[in-house]
């Protein structure tokens, strides 16, 4: 398959970046997207490869359901109520909100929520700290979170390990939801085994594909919900079939995300509709990749990546 490499700026910083970029194929099923992030090295980017190598050539799971609830998403930059209140006008009824963001206080997350809860007091919120805070900080921020929110729906990965989750989820009441301690970990079930979360976050291409995310929804003995990973429409898709196909889907999934790019591969971007996106096998568009194509330079050093990565397979 011939991999094409693009890159799009993003509309708000998000996770440090200002572009996304990443590769795109066409295979006997459809395309595919391998978009791993830019700290990812070639084994822990493996499983993001595999995961396109699956969407390009095999078919998506049957649905058990006709759409998936989707949450919406505020950055932890910017003017959250405002984009809190344009997802809920898409249709959104659950909000996450990015909270731990380097460079910003605790204060300035109360702050932030408050706002969103004043303009907004009949959504569902929760937060996503990435991990940030130590186990001290994550039971007092989460406590007084939780307060100024009027109740928090969960909290995704207050701290880095599952060591600390398992602390933090002594000790406060609201439920924890599990997101780098499940697709970074050699042992993803470890959440599970440590009675570390309620809550276990799915990511198609950090862990392998839809169909390796459908065997760890089956063992892993916790309600799931699913996030992206910040891609195209066309990577969108795969969490979008993976979302479709869960058993049970008890949480809205944070797949409405193709809004944070300031552009797209696709003619029509998966964006929700009255809240909701439904599984389809979206095409690459000549004229909207065309505008988004990397410049050779990157071109040249993700072809490199890729091929490093293809000799673990």
């Amino acid at each position: 398959m011939e991999f094409r490499t693009y890159s799009i700026p993003m509309r708000t910083r998000f996770r440090g970046l200002e572009h996304r970029q990443g590769m795109l194929a066409e295979g006997p099923a459809g395309w595919a997207e391998f978009s791993p992030f830019p700290e990812y090295d070639h084994v822990a980017s493996l499983p993001w490869l595999q995961a396109a190598m699956e969407a390009a050539c095999k078919p998506w799971p049957e649905p058990v359901r006709e759409c998936v609830p989707i949450n919406g998403i505020v950055p932890a930059v910017g003017d959250g109520a405002t984009a809190a209140r344009t997802a809920v006008e898409s249709g959104c009824h659950t909000i996450k909100i990015k909270v731990a963001e380097a460079g910003e206080t605790l204060e300035n997350d109360i702050e932030r929520i408050a706002a969103i809860r004043d303009a907004l007091p009949g959504v569902l919120i929760r937060i996503d700290a990435n991990g940030a805070w130590q186990v001290k900080d994550a039971i007092k921020a989460i406590k007084k979170l939780d307060h100024v929110a009027r109740g928090l729906e969960y909290v995704e990965q207050p701290c880095a390990t599952v060591e600390e989750l398992a602390q933090v989820r002594r000790k406060v009441d609201v439920p924890i939801a599990a997101d780098e301690s499940i697709r970074r970990a050699a042992d993803p079930f470890r959440v599970r085994d440590l009675d570390a979360a309620d809550i276990a976050v799915l990511k198609v291409q950090p862990l392998g594909g839809v169909r390796a995310c459908l065997r760890i929804a089956e063992q892993i003995g916790m309600p799931v919900s699913v996030s992206s990973a910040v891609e195209t429409s066309i990577g969108l898709a795969a969490s979008i079939a993976l979302a479709a196909a869960l058993p049970d889907l008890p949480y809205a999934c944070g797949i409405g995300t193709a809004h944070l790019l300031t552009s797209d591969v696709v003619a029509d971007s998966l964006e929700p509709v009255d809240g909701s996106l439904w599984p389809t096998r979206p095409v690459l568009d000549e004229e909207a990749y065309a505008k988004v194509a990397a410049p050779p330079e990157v071109d040249e050093r993700w072809q490199a990546r890729l091929a490093h990565v293809q000799e673990t397979l």
